[in-house]
């Protein structure tokens, strides 16, 4: 029995933990009306929280023990009770995934960086571009203008209209290197893990005893944060997903909170992000609507039903505007991403497709059969647990884009196309737990009962996502050193960049292009001779952009047979030098004004593996 000190109403605590009177026992305080107690006094609710009653004053000049002065112990116990405030609460636990988050991610970039497995395209192209905006200049590439034969005049909002990707210019300011890109990336997609934890409580918070729903939020935040399509996206390179990922995530946790002003300023960055993201902003609107009106999460929500008709007609038109007026107005052409022939020659002849011929375009998504691969695996991954949500809507526009391609490339799984998906389908997984959740209590099952066989199986259901995505994303040989090095070809490759001069012309083989963009004027070595001052070629493997390895062969011995010299050989690289400012190889040409873009032939049978 334990009673407290002289001046203070007592409490009587049993051996067992039964409590009588007004107070009881937690975490080593009694608790009295609610309020944790210690010697009698009020303690604080966590670090800088204070609730009520005698505090010690303190003082920049005390001694131990006299009032208005902390001493060491005092410093410590408060260091040692906001630690254990911070993991008890669950955000201790958030903060360390997100760290884990970061530093993966940033891992399985660097690591293919050193590989030299990160191409020109696109990798090199970003550079080039963001770089452009560091020196206040449009954005663009000549790795990209000069291979696809844009006019000069043509920059990378022509491409597709990212003009959110201006927000990461200063970086440059501060590590001219490329790697800054990733280093960006990685903290992007980290962002998004405090977001999911947001959304995890939001659903399951009140629903579940505080330590299973702690445990639950922080296993929804490993799924997201070790989930494969980050991991994909990493081993690409960098792309404007990495904005979308946070941005997507954004506008469903400050829609859930009912902070509509928020959401349609997330709403908007997505617009800039990239241009067909505005379709899914309207498809999140619709379903807001619909929700705020019929009586779903936000039911008799007015402000919701107004916000998600703005967020539904806006994303729409600019959308709209982006590929129509914004494209073209950059140099680009609207329809030189138009690669679904089976549906039509153009929008409207592929809407009437679909509206007239429903069971042709069932077939056309699902067929060949990496199509149907790639559905059971995006939503097999996560347990089919998006197709209970609602949510799952806003993914549609993407899944399209990739179904119906004649492009292969957007029927796999390994590029960073996932990971646009990827928040989308958190969402929804952690809505279709809370439905879960709820339908559970409705029917008077005991939550608290079932506590233990939720966690576990929770647990394992994380665990299985979680080694999923490091089994096919390729992440478990980074604790390998061997798995970091080049290989011999690969060293000799940056054995011929650095032997080029600063502020040269550069034919560059698609992955030694991103090592010389921030000195040289790059250009990627394609089927087309261009004239450069340098070329470095690989002839050891088939390289993008070309056929095969024979291709690359010829191109030796064509730039040899027209005068050019030979600086460096080793394991089927070559570095070659024009001799004089006045050597032109027959068939070289560099786009100029008015030239009319061409699109790249992709090798047929490179969709036939889901995961490459």
């Amino acid at each position: 029995m334990e009673q407290r000190r002289e001046g203070h109403a007592s409490t009587h605590v049993r051996s067992g933990g039964n409590v009588r009177d007004a107070g009881q026992v937690r975490g080593g305080y009694a608790v009295r009306d609610g309020h944790p107690e210690r010697d009698g006094h009020l303690v604080r609710d966590g670090p800088g929280r204070r609730i009520d009653g005698p505090q010690r004053p303190v003082g920049p000049h005390a001694a131990p023990g006299v009032p208005g002065r902390r001493t060491a112990e005092d410093l410590w116990n408060s260091w040692r009770t906001g630690a254990r405030w911070a993991l008890r609460s669950g955000r201790g636990g958030i903060l360390a995934i997100t760290l884990l988050c970061f530093a993966l991610g940033l891992a399985v970039a660097l690591q293919q960086y050193e590989r030299l497995r990160l191409g020109g395209f696109d990798f090199g192209l970003f550079d080039q571009a963001i770089r452009a905006y560091a020196r206040f200049e449009l954005p663009r590439s000549t790795i990209k203008n000069v291979h696809h034969e844009y006019p000069p005049e043509f920059s990378l909002l022509g491409d597709h209209f990212s003009p959110i990707l201006v927000l990461l210019a200063p970086l440059y300011w501060l590590w001219n290197d490329p790697r800054v890109l990733l280093v960006a990336q990685a903290l992007l997609f980290a962002l998004g893990v405090p977001l999911v934890a947001r959304l995890a409580r939001a659903e399951m918070g009140r629903l579940l005893p505080p330590r299973v729903a702690r445990n639950c939020v922080r296993a929804a935040c490993l799924v997201y944060a070790l989930g494969a399509p980050l991991l994909f996206a990493g081993r690409a390179g960098f792309h404007e997903v990495a904005f979308a990922v946070p941005l997507l995530l954004l506008l469903f946790e400050r829609a859930g909170r009912r902070q509509y002003g928020h959401a349609l300023w997330a709403g908007a960055l997505l617009c800039l992000t990239k241009e067909d993201l505005g379709l899914v902003v309207a498809a999140f609107g619709a379903v807001l609507a619909v929700r705020s009106r019929r009586g779903g999460k936000g039911s008799g929500d007015g402000a919701g039903f107004r916000c998600g008709l703005v967020l539904l007609g806006a994303g729409f038109l600019a959308s709209l505007l982006a590929i129509s007026v914004a494209v073209p107005a950059m140099g680009g052409s609207p329809g030189f991403y138009w690669q679904y022939g089976r549906l039509g020659s153009g929008p409207s002849e592929a809407l009437a497709f679909v509206v007239l011929q429903p069971l042709d375009t069932l077939g056309t998504a699902l067929t060949p059969v990496t199509k149907s691969l790639l559905l059971l695996w995006t939503f097999g991954s996560l347990l089919f647990l998006p197709l209970g949500s609602p949510l799952t809507l806003c993914a549609l526009p993407l899944l399209a884009e990739r179904l119906f391609s004649d492009n292969e490339n957007h029927w796999q799984a390994v590029n960073h196309y996932g990971a646009f998906l990827w928040p989308v389908l958190v969402a929804a997984s952690l809505e279709t737990a809370g439905k879960i959740l709820r339908r559970a209590q409705e029917q008077r099952w005991d939550v608290g009962r079932s506590a233990r066989p939720a966690g576990r199986a929770a647990t394992a259901a994380t665990a299985v996502a979680v080694l999923a995505g490091f089994l096919v994303s390729g992440a478990g040989d980074l604790a390998d050193p061997r798995s970091w090095k080049p290989d011999e070809p690969a060293r000799a490759m940056l054995k011929a960049a650095a032997l080029v001069p600063g502020g040269a012309t550069v034919e560059a083989d698609n992955y030694i292009a991103p090592r010389l963009t921030a000195r040289t004027k790059v250009m990627l070595l394609d089927r087309v001779p261009r004239n450069a001052d340098w070329v470095i070629v690989s002839t050891g493997k088939r390289v993008f952009p070309f056929a095969d390895v024979q291709q690359q062969r010829d191109r030796v011995a064509l730039l040899e047979d027209n005068g050019y010299r030979t600086v460096y050989q080793e394991h089927g690289v070559h570095l070659l030098e024009k001799p004089t400012p006045d050597t032109s190889v027959p068939g070289s040409r560099l786009p100029g004004p008015g030239s009319t873009p061409v699109n790249d032939e992709v090798p047929r049978g490179v969709g036939r593996r889901l995961f490459g």
